[in-house]
């Protein structure tokens, strides 16, 4: 992965956590967390919907796929509380 490619990855991760933050908790997780969040989630979201078959390629795509497998991830932390 070229120093790009990550600076991207964690761009998309940090808006997704963002966005799940916003989703489950009225707020943000503070920049880490949103990263971390992010990350895991774009893993659990590429996962999920692709066992629906649908593939994010675009830039926008990705941070929606993330953002889905972050909301999951905060919804099931949330449970396990």
């Amino acid at each position: 992965m070229s120093l790009t490619g990550l600076i991207v990855f964690l761009i998309i991760g940090g808006v997704a956590g963002w966005l799940a933050g916003l989703i489950m908790k009225g707020r943000g997780l503070g920049v880490g967390m949103n990263i971390v969040v992010g990350i895991v989630g774009a893993f659990i979201g590429g996962w999920l919907l692709g066992l629906l078959g649908f593939h994010a390629t675009h830039i926008i795509g990705q941070i929606i796929s993330a953002t889905i497998g972050a909301v999951v991830l905060l919804a099931i932390a949330r449970m396990l509380r």
